[in-house]
């Protein structure tokens, strides 16, 4: 394959990423949610949330964001699939949605990302793990945010992403933001006197 052959694969998948930027979070849609964030608003937290708990847990801050901002990539091609629809649909592996998806980038690109997806997928490495509590983590804020919005049909959200969380470092961060206010940060902080 040619450097620009390379190249113009590499585009295509930004191209096709970029598509996460203006898909919705369709889940949403059964609380009551008019226009839910974006998968890719999503995306961004969590890998946000994945190298704080990454920190707190001991594990690669780096590698658990890399995991965090690919953990849906997928969903270009077979779209966010609400769990009540996945009792009733069968889709292929996200390793082989990824596999296509990067077929046609640079082979250390390509590696790269495969070896991501694989090891996020597989839920069995430290930063897999952590990485799969930043995005139960990041749901659960989520949902806090819509309940403080006036969304009152968050509770199942709150109530699953929490069960998922497998970290001690997660558990704490869910317990503070269930008692947290989404806007307090607006507030500077009283100064001792």
């Amino acid at each position: 394959m040619s450097e620009d052959q390379d190249a113009a694969g590499a585009v295509s998948f930004i191209f096709e990423a970029g598509v996460l930027k203006r898909a919705a979070r369709t889940g949403w849609w059964f609380a009551g949610v008019k226009q839910p964030e974006s998968i890719a608003d999503h995306s961004f937290r969590t890998a946000l949330i994945g190298m704080m708990l990454a920190a707190m847990e001991g594990a690669d801050p780096a590698r658990v964001s890399m995991l965090c901002v690919l953990h849906d990539t997928q969903e270009t091609r077979i779209t966010d699939i609400p769990h009540i629809a996945k009792r009733y649909l069968t889709a292929v592996p996200n390793t082989t949605v990824t596999a296509d998806q990067v077929a046609a980038c640079p082979p250390a690109v390509a590696d790269l990302i495969t070896a991501a997806v694989t090891e996020y997928e597989a839920g069995e490495s430290r930063e897999a793990v952590v990485a799969r509590d930043a995005d139960k983590l990041e749901c659960l804020v989520q949902a806090v945010e819509y309940r403080h919005q006036g969304i009152d049909n968050v509770r199942r959200w709150i109530d699953s992403s929490r069960a998922a969380l497998r970290t001690a470092s997660a558990h704490r961060l869910a317990d503070a933001a269930l008692a947290g206010q989404p806007l307090a940060w607006l507030s500077p902080p009283q100064q001792p006197e």
